[in-house]
């Protein structure tokens, strides 16, 4: 029985309980589980996805499972843990047959409780085989469907409702269920993305061009961080809605640039990349940790051209001399909603407070960097976010703060032929369903002068 402790829907369920009571990150955690549990290399993918999958469809799942749970609200935790993992199985993956999943989950509760648990689970998940899943379009409430449907909180759907309408809401709840794709930004300065292209399917890579940055490769199969490649500095990992930030800040030779809110280092390095090395780029964040990511990547690159300190970068202005940066980017702190696909416990664990307060720490870096622009100089300011009230409420805000600061609508020039429709005076919005991206947000200033 001891086995059952170790097999790969245990260390499944044992994520998603310390997911759930330590409020640890899905991607990070899942790593450190799979060594400390020694998983099979064969094994990391069932993990992979029922950790994700069954994240990303836990409210559905509780739906299915409620109506048989009603008088047991006083269930342990990993028990309901349990259950959800199994229903996610039954409902989401046809290649396990339901007498595996129930021997399974009946095995792991006698190891982890007792005979009346693995009675009580055996019980719950043979009615919930017999009487099959309820249907959901049944539901009259059409936000309460979406939410149900989507696995995503009520006010998060009203929020975005009201942002984009009913129909663009529904299309990026359906996208945030997808599986994310690994994609890589090439190191223009070591080798083209034809030349990488190639290397890594010489080596067995499967790859293929991105479909919005031209400085994108996709993996297909196996993970592009672990290839020789990347160990030689001639990719990074990085979402293709990310690589268009430093197209955006359009960086020139020699200049001087600061990343106000730097780590890990993606986009400070690709900044540093696009000066083929002259200037500097000087990256802050708030954490020693982080700067020690930011200076990792930098070396794995072979870019001597950055500078990293750890500051908050609110107090930005008390470091540098006043116009002293011929650019500045502030890839503000903010809630993620448009990262959800790969770190689907954000829809559950943020508020809406955590929103409005996002947005005054965002306009308060903003305010800290604005000084130390030079007169002409470019402000870009992002977020992997899609929430107006951090990205549209706040540029306006800023800007009716600082007259002295324009929209650059020359931004287009920079930005490839596919994001054309998506910029409008200066900002791009882009929703996860568009490209299979991670949604995100641009918006380009220019100081005046």
């Amino acid at each position: 029985m001891k086995k059952h402790l170790n097999n790969v829907r245990n260390v499944a369920v044992e994520t998603l309980l310390q997911i759930e009571k330590n409020q640890a990150y899905s991607n990070l955690l899942l790593n450190s589980m799979i060594k400390k549990y020694k998983v099979n290399e064969k094994d990391i993918g069932l993990l992979t996805e029922l950790v994700y999958g069954t994240l990303q469809r836990r409210e559905t799942v509780d739906y299915y499972l409620n109506q048989f749970l009603n008088n047991n609200k006083k269930i342990e935790i990993w028990v309901k843990i349990l259950l959800r993992i199994s229903v996610y199985q039954m409902v989401y993956l046809d290649r396990v047959p339901d007498r595996a999943i129930l021997f399974e989950a009946v095995e792991i509760a006698k190891a982890r409780g007792h005979k009346g648990i693995a009675s009580f689970v055996n019980g719950i998940l043979r009615s919930f085989q017999r009487e099959g899943i309820p249907d959901l379009n049944l539901i009259k409430d059409d936000i309460e469907r979406l939410s149900i449907k989507t696995s995503h909180p009520r006010w998060l759907i009203e929020k975005w409702i009201k942002q984009y309408g009913y129909q663009e809401t529904e299309k990026m709840c359906e996208a945030n269920l997808t599986p994310p794709s690994q994609t890589a930004r090439v190191n223009i300065m070591k080798n083209s993305v034809e030349e990488l292209y190639q290397q890594l399917t010489n080596d067995g890579v499967l790859v293929e061009y991105g479909d919005l940055s031209v400085d994108a490769i996709k993996g297909l199969k196996g993970n592009l961080a672990l290839t020789e490649a990347f160990q030689k500095g001639l990719l990074t990992i990085q979402d293709e809605s990310s690589m268009l930030v430093a197209r955006a800040v359009n960086p020139q030779l020699n200049e001087r640039i600061l990343d106000a809110c730097a780590a890990p280092g993606g986009k400070s390095t690709h900044l540093a990349e696009r000066m083929k090395g002259t200037g500097t780029v000087h990256s802050l964040d708030l954490h020693e940790h982080k700067v020690k990511l930011i200076n990792q990547q930098a070396k794995r690159l072979n870019l001597l051209n950055i500078e990293a300190t750890a500051i908050d970068s609110r107090k930005a202005d008390e470091l540098f001399e006043k116009e002293s940066f011929d650019r500045i980017l502030v890839d503000a702190p903010c809630s993620g909603f448009g990262v959800i696909r790969r770190k689907p416990d954000i829809k559950y664990t943020k508020t809406i407070q955590d929103v409005t307060n996002l947005a005054q720490l965002q306009l308060e870096i903003l305010e800290s960097v604005a000084s130390l622009l030079k007169s002409g100089g470019m402000l870009v300011y992002s977020t992997c976010t899609i929430d107006r009230e951090e990205n549209n409420d706040v540029i306006k805000k800023f800007l009716q703060d600082h007259p002295e600061f324009e929209r650059n609508l020359a931004v287009k020039d920079y930005l490839p032929e596919k994001i054309q429709p998506y910029i409008h005076d200066g900002e791009v919005q882009i929703l996860p369903h568009y490209f299979g991206t991670d949604g995100f947000y641009i918006a380009s200033l220019r100081k005046k002068g």
